[in-house]
């Protein structure tokens, strides 16, 4: 039976049995039977590598020990609010605290980063925070909402998310959208200045 841990651009938790290609977490937030119980405990949420210097991770979900999650790629864990490990993720977390002091002047460290991003993807509680912008006017990764789905936004597409890959496309219109991915982020993926590039499941790029 698959483990509820996989997460969406939305940031709600799935038990499916795909895996996919980022590894991450945001604090312990299972039981000691491995049942997820709240969303989360601290601002730090985290996109790590699969694999580093050959640390295997299991047992899963064990008492007491972070929540390992998964996404299906970097711009998933870019909407579901998660930024780059400093540990594993090293020379991309060097790159966002770069971008971000041009961007935010006077937020330097992790925890000013962690602090944006929290008020950023919650409204109270533990209830998700969306946001408005201009379809048009917003770059390639990002997630927008339509019809209550998440949907990827490349080039003149959207591409629909599902936790095996995306599904089907659809032009990319204009006028307004509800957004997904934490404002600040989007600024870094906007950005002239080596804008942040997330990498992308291998669906994307299928024509």
């Amino acid at each position: 039976m698959p483990l509820q841990n996989r997460v969406t651009p939305l940031g709600e938790l799935v038990a499916v049995e795909v895996r996919g290609l980022v590894y991450g977490n945001r604090g312990c937030i299972h039981d000691d039977e491995g049942r997820i119980r709240r969303r989360y405990p601290t601002r730090r949420w985290i996109a790590c590598r699969l694999e580093f210097k050959g640390w295997h991770r299991g047992p899963l979900l064990r008492p007491g020990r972070f929540t390992e999650l998964f996404f299906l790629d970097e711009a998933t864990a870019l909407a579901a609010g998660h930024r780059p490990c400093a540990l594993c993720r090293r020379a991309d977390y060097d790159a966002l605290l770069a971008l971000w002091r041009d961007l935010y002047p006077g937020e330097t460290g992790a925890d000013a980063i962690d602090e944006r991003l929290d008020a950023e993807r919650r409204v109270g509680g533990s209830r998700r925070r969306l946001h408005e912008a201009e379809l048009g006017g917003l770059p390639d990764g990002a997630f927008v909402v339509r019809d209550g789905e998440a949907w990827l936004v490349l080039g003149g597409e959207l591409l629909r998310w599902t936790p095996a890959g995306y599904a089907e496309r659809v032009a990319r219109p204009s006028g307004p959208a509800v957004l997904l991915t934490p404002p600040s982020l989007v600024e870094l993926l906007r950005t002239e200045r080596e804008p942040l590039v997330p990498f992308l499941h291998e669906s994307a790029h299928r024509g």
